[in-house]
């Protein structure tokens, strides 16, 4: 899952959608902005949709953003949040582990690069 994904080329997190997919992982991407990703299209964050087996949630919203998300996020029951760059939050992670979510303050694409994800 892809939180604050986007079908802006030039951003990260679209990196990441087309990264992830060349590398065989399903994504389900999710913003307030609206469009396709990868072929895929964005669910709309707001809309809090149900996701069935979420595995790795891949954050790009920043920290300020992040809060009105954090039950969301965690209702989900992912095992894992990735933390990209610029997207760290030291409460939320805390949140996280203490639901025994691993919180994991990484890179997606140097992660899937390295053969790491």
């Amino acid at each position: 899952m892809i939180i604050g994904a986007t079908p802006d080329p030039s951003r990260y997190a679209y990196l990441a959608a087309q990264m992830l997919t060349s590398y065989g992982h399903e994504i389900v991407p999710l913003s307030i902005k609206t469009g396709t990703v990868s072929g895929v299209e964005i669910l709309d964050l707001r809309q809090r949709p149900a996701v069935e087996g979420v595995d790795t949630v891949t954050l790009y919203i920043g920290p300020q953003r992040q809060p009105e998300w954090y039950d969301y996020i965690l209702s989900l029951k992912p095992k894992r949040i990735i933390f990209n760059p610029g997207t760290e939050n030291e409460e939320f992670e805390k949140m996280a582990e203490a639901q025994a979510v691993e919180a994991t303050e990484a890179c997606t694409l140097v992660l899937l690069r390295s053969r790491q994800y």
